[in-house]
């Protein structure tokens, strides 16, 4: 047992004055588990779908929409319709995250799995502006802030459900899988750009072919909603009404915000940190390098979207085993080693990427996207951790959407006009290299969680067994500490 569970463990026998008890600790049911897991990642996959297809089909988009501008000009007001998302996100988290706070988490999840799949499917239906003039620009804005308002309340509740839910030990390794759903989204929806980009010509994607992706969200989110709606609340969330904690249900949002803001601000900065650190990455791999490669360097959009889908590729066959590495040697050793390897490799990297022939920029793409792997694996289980249960829904709410509007979604949007402004297209690179400074000294000031049990929550177990052991260590841990007082 790490150091810093034996920690939590002492800490909790001395406020209770004695050690565990077999009624102290939960076990976790495998069939309820792996729903949780299947059913959070499921939503992540279809958010990730949405996101793939769009930045794939970026440059589509933008002579579909935005008609009368030049190629360049078409490219930023398409990341900006992107970008302008995650504006209404942290709106989004400010109403969904008191709402999982109060009334459940599983009731949310399923709310904002429906809007995801409605403001997805809306875009594929919206005519061009040759057909309707600026309502096409205006319509498919508004159906990306639908997007953007259910997202802001989807992966905080999401990384809120599958940690509450998750075995202490193996909470680093069930939690990636939320990501691993994401990667496997990107990597079907880029995937399925790129064999309608090689079976249809460019006029035929550009009339008809680019909304096929987005239609097929309508069933997917049926899907999932279905899964959802199958899923019972979790361990953590259920304790807290069990002990008729109910004055939290009474409480107004802005009493909770207010609580959140004056009592975990320092988790929250460092929520950000993080944040900030794998989305940045996250979205310059996914949302803006394809579109680097096409309009930056001037390779084929067919090569440019097999590479990133390599990386993607690598990505999910990666992320759940650092996702298991972390509750091994612990979250901040895999943040700290990544975040300073992105700094020194940032622009090797894309000196790779810039380069003729097929392997140096495959090369290039693998070091991002493992690097990209080390921040997304721990991350859906190190930031609710941050957090104690009553609060944990809506200060990731807060914490993880402002940093996403603020710092992620924007990245294709910022490096796109740094780009074009300045002519200097290693401008990523240097990008990248100032979320890594960011995201070191954030470790700096992040605590260790792996297998810690959550804060406001039991400790959770997966077998009766464990919880023999469980019990039998913190009586150890108990007698020894009374021997020595």
């Amino acid at each position: 047992m790490p150091r810093q569970a034996r920690e939590e463990m002492a800490r909790r026998a001395r406020r209770h004055r004695r050690a565990l008890r077999k009624e102290d600790v939960h076990v976790v049911e495998p069939p309820l588990l792996r729903r949780a897991v299947g059913a959070s990642a499921l939503g992540n996959c279809m958010e990730w779908f949405d996101f793939g297809i769009y930045s794939y089909l970026a440059a589509t988009i933008g002579k579909v929409f935005f008609p009368g501008v030049s190629p360049g000009a078409q490219v930023i007001s398409s990341f900006a319709t992107f970008a302008a998302a995650f504006v209404v996100r942290p709106l989004g988290g400010l109403v969904f995250g008191p709402l999982g706070d109060r009334i459940g988490r599983q009731k949310v999840l399923a709310a904002t799995m429906i809007m995801m799949a409605i403001g997805t499917f809306a875009i594929g239906l919206i005519p061009g502006y040759g057909t309707i003039g600026i309502a096409a620009p205006v319509l498919l804005l508004v159906a990306r802030m639908v997007q953007g308002f259910s997202t802001g309340g989807e992966y905080g509740g999401a990384t809120t459900f599958v940690a509450e839910y998750s075995p202490d030990r193996r909470r680093g390794f069930l939690s990636s899988w939320l990501d691993f759903g994401t990667f496997v989204g990107y990597a079907l929806g880029s995937a399925l750009v790129t064999v309608l980009q090689f079976l249809l010509d460019d006029a035929q994607m550009l009339a008809w072919g680019w909304r096929i992706p987005f239609l097929i969200a309508g069933p997917l989110g049926v899907i999932g909603l279905y899964m959802r709606l199958k899923l019972e609340e979790t361990p953590a969330f259920q304790q807290q009404l069990d002990e008729h904690e109910k004055s939290l249900a009474q409480k107004s949002a802005g009493s909770e915000f207010r609580t959140i803001i004056r009592n975990h601000w320092g988790a929250l900065l460092v929520c950000m940190g993080l944040v900030l650190l794998y989305n940045v990455t996250n979205y310059m791999v996914t949302g803006y390098l394809p579109t680097y490669q096409t309009e930056t360097l001037h390779r084929p959009s067919g090569s440019a979207d097999v590479l990133v889908l390599v990386g993607m590729v690598w990505i999910v066959l990666l992320i759940t085993f650092v996702g298991r590495l972390s509750d091994h040697v612990g979250r901040r050793p895999v943040y700290g080693v990544a975040a300073a390897a992105m700094i020194v490799l940032a622009v090797p990297s894309f000196l790779l990427i810039r380069m003729h022939g097929t392997w140096p920029p495959v090369l290039g793409v693998l070091v991002l996207s493992t690097l990209l792997a080390c921040f997304a694996a721990p991350s859906a289980a190190t930031l609710p951790a941050l957090f104690p249960t009553a609060v944990r829904y809506a200060a990731m709410g807060i914490g993880f959407n402002v940093a996403v509007a603020a710092f992620g979604g924007t990245t294709p949007l910022v490096t796109a006009t740094l780009v074009h402004a300045t002519g200097n297209d290693m401008m990523p690179a240097f990008y990248l290299m100032a979320a890594g400074v960011v995201g070191l000294v954030t470790v700096k000031f992040l605590p260790e969680s792996a297998q810690v049990p959550l804060d406001g929550s039991r400790p959770m177990v997966g077998s009766v067994e464990e919880r023999g052991e469980l019990v039998a260590t913190s009586q150890a841990l108990y007698e020894h500490a009374r021997s020595r007082s």
